[in-house]
């Protein structure tokens, strides 16, 4: 039982591979639906966040951006008459995106807060 509450990642991955191996579905289409739902999950908090505080949280916009980009990634790469420079240019983006993630966690006016309040 010890092992299932250390591991229940593990365990839920191996349901659902074990679940896509046995319906057939294209291993990459499963992929683009959980990346799918993760943006869903994304767009929801920061709506949830907003109607909560009134503020929107740059981080989570980026983050739905990164998701949604990186699943067009997947969508054309295993697309049999793929653009690379399509492919390339949105890597780029992605890039790009992170980097803004990285600025925005690093300067984050709640950080600058916390930052103050601890001198």
């Amino acid at each position: 039982m010890n092992f299932i509450k250390k591991n229940y990642e593990l365990l839920l991955a191996s349901v659902v591979f074990i679940a896509i191996l046995g319906t057939h579905y294209p291993f990459y289409k499963a992929i683009i639906l959980m990346l799918e739902f993760i943006v869903i999950i994304e767009v929801v908090k920061m709506i949830a966040e907003f109607i909560k505080k009134k503020r929107l949280r740059l981080r989570y916009v980026i983050d739905v951006f990164i998701i949604f980009l990186t699943r067009d990634v997947i969508i054309l790469t295993t697309n049999p008459n793929k653009e690379h420079k399509e492919i390339l240019f949105l890597l780029l983006v992605i890039f790009v995106f992170f980097l803004f993630r990285i600025l925005a966690v690093q300067f984050s006016p709640a950080l600058s807060k916390k930052k103050k309040e601890q001198k």
